[in-house]
């Protein structure tokens, strides 16, 4: 029997082997495989749930007296896509093993339950229309925990973690205003994209497609070459891969089992309903999400949560200029959206240029795009004069109130408490992470996990980073250290030096009373206060 609060609900929300910084995490322990790692700062998560909780949850159903054979027609979601699996599970220990850690962990399949809700409907629909298997619709699950806001330190992002370069492969647009990585609906449709691409590409192996998504195709059709010049077999049991990608296929798996037979394992899924959630609506410009969110009777986070591919406090002014509402909600905001003069749908600010402006520093100023100034004040260039006015895009409400927004998820990242002393530092023309982390004698993977970004992210200049240093562990406090001379050689620079001698740039820079901006010379002295042990 199928249990009531669907055991389908706990295994795919087990398979979602993200790593979080909130305690809904669970680790896959089951497997040393290396696992993408969504950012550390999800917060947000458990609002994103309350919301989905106060959004979607109507209480539980009566349970149905006639099961019908028409997955359609199911009471409930998870049931829909049980009917519809088509995949084999073979009782080998990598899955046994991954099973048997999901189905330890009904609360965690509960709270993913609560995550995919909005959006799980949408997500069979599409899969059904292009006649694909229904088990993709767990494979969310297994990439972000059914976390549109989720990212790995790799650079992977969204719901269907995709990179950068992929997504835009597969038309996922990516700027100051909009990552369609994030967008549930683009997103879905370009994973599915991918996927059906996958399959044609490698010989209609299915198995052999999913592996292709987490490690890329080029892997795969290299392990599939290397066994037929063995003349060994190509499927995906037979191929020589990376551990993750081993593990990878055997997560999916283990939850369709868990999915088809939940009381085998005491699993109960969590009721969906097996109805529409969403409505996706085309507003034809852009509009700003607090605005919006009146408009519908939601609050801004609400409205965040339904849209996480927008970045900022209003969508995209080139586009998407669809939302994503309540199916309950949408009649009435078209509504109030008709009666509504389209220059209302943002609010302006005159702004007068002063002496030492630029539209990058006033678009940064005003959380907004440099594009969006030129575009509204007819600009063909980046040349402004002091006195001149513009005419600037502003947020409708405070800027707390858009809790999701990047900037605010970043700032909630860097808000977190690490171990040492924190430290605030302006990012400079040419900086990276792996230049700061040297310096500062921290890794790039800590830095990415303070601020909220990817390890690959570009710095922009300017941009405020947060870095925990650890207090001093040599002997120079104790006073046992001396003051020696440095003669500094071709190829040296202060991170080097800072590295070698186990000192900080900034220490380097106080002492000798230099510009840390400026370019070492051969032969230049510089005196360094060290422990004896580094002498």
């Amino acid at each position: 029997m199928f249990k009531r609060i669907s055991a389908l609900a706990s295994a795919v929300l087990l398979a979602g082997c993200v790593s979080t910084n909130n305690s809904d995490e669970i680790s896959t322990a089951a497997t040393t495989a290396p696992q993408v790692q969504p950012a550390d700062f999800h917060k947000h998560v458990a609002s994103a749930e309350q919301i989905a909780n106060r959004l979607w949850n109507q209480g539980e159903p009566a349970e149905p007296e006639v099961v019908t054979p028409d997955a359609a027609e199911l009471e409930d979601l998870w049931q829909r896509i049980q009917f519809q699996l088509t995949f084999n599970v073979p009782q080998t220990r990598p899955i046994i093993e991954q099973r048997n850690y999901y189905s330890g962990h009904q609360a965690y399949l509960d709270r993913i339950a609560n995550r995919a809700q909005p959006f799980l409907h949408y997500i069979v629909q599409e899969i059904e229309k292009r006649n694909m298997p229904l088990e993709l619709a767990l494979l969310p699950i297994v990439e972000s925990a059914f976390d549109p806001f989720a990212y790995s330190h790799a650079a992977a992002s969204g719901m269907w973690q995709f990179m950068p370069a992929t997504g835009k492969r597969f038309g996922l647009k990516q700027n100051f205003w909009y990552d369609g990585r994030r967008d549930v609906i683009a997103s879905t449709r370009a994973a599915l994209e991918y996927l059906q691409y996958l399959h044609d590409r490698l010989e209609g192996d299915w198995l052999n497609a999913i592996a292709a998504y987490n490690s890329g195709e080029g892997r795969i059709l290299a392990a599939i070459k290397r066994n037929k010049q063995r003349r060994l077999p190509t499927d995906f049991w037979s191929l020589d891969l990376p551990a993750e990608t081993t593990a990878y296929v055997p997560k999916l798996l283990a939850l369709v089992d868990i999915l088809k037979r939940p009381d085998d394992f005491d699993i109960v899924w969590k009721f969906i309903a097996n109805e529409p959630k969403i409505d996706i609506v085309d507003v034809g410009g852009q509009i700003d999400l607090a605005i919006a969110a009146e408009m519908a009777g939601l609050n801004v986070s609400d409205i965040q949560a339904l849209n996480p591919g927008f970045n900022q406090w209003a969508t995209d002014p080139d586009g998407p200029h669809y939302l994503v509402l309540p199916k309950h909600t949408t009649i009435a905001f078209s509504e109030k959206l008709a009666q509504t003069p389209v220059q209302n749908w943002l609010r302006w600010q005159r702004y007068t240029v002063v002496k030492g402006d630029t539209l990058g520093k006033i678009a940064q100023q005003h959380s907004t795009a440099v594009g969006a100034i030129q575009r509204i004040n007819k600009l063909s260039g980046n040349t402004i004069r002091i006195g001149q006015h513009l005419l600037i895009p502003m947020a409708n409400a405070e800027n707390a109130d858009y809790s999701l927004s990047q900037p605010n998820r970043i700032a909630k990242a860097q808000q977190q408490s690490a171990s040492g002393n924190k430290l605030a530092y302006t990012v400079k023309q040419g900086d990276t992470l792996w230049d700061i982390s040297r310096e500062h004698k921290v890794t790039v993977e800590q830095l990415a996990k303070w601020n909220g970004i990817a390890q690959r992210a570009s710095l922009k200049l300017g941009q405020q980073l947060v870095i925990w240093q650890q207090a001093a562990s040599d002997n120079r406090s104790a006073g046992i250290s001396r003051t020696v001379t440095y003669k500094v050689r071709k190829g040296d620079s202060l991170a080097r030096i800072a590295q070698r001698f186990s000192v900080t740039v900034a220490d380097i820079v106080k002492w000798n009373n230099i510009n840390s901006g400026n370019y070492l010379q051969p032969g230049q002295q510089l005196k360094l206060v060290v422990g004896l042990t580094q002498v």
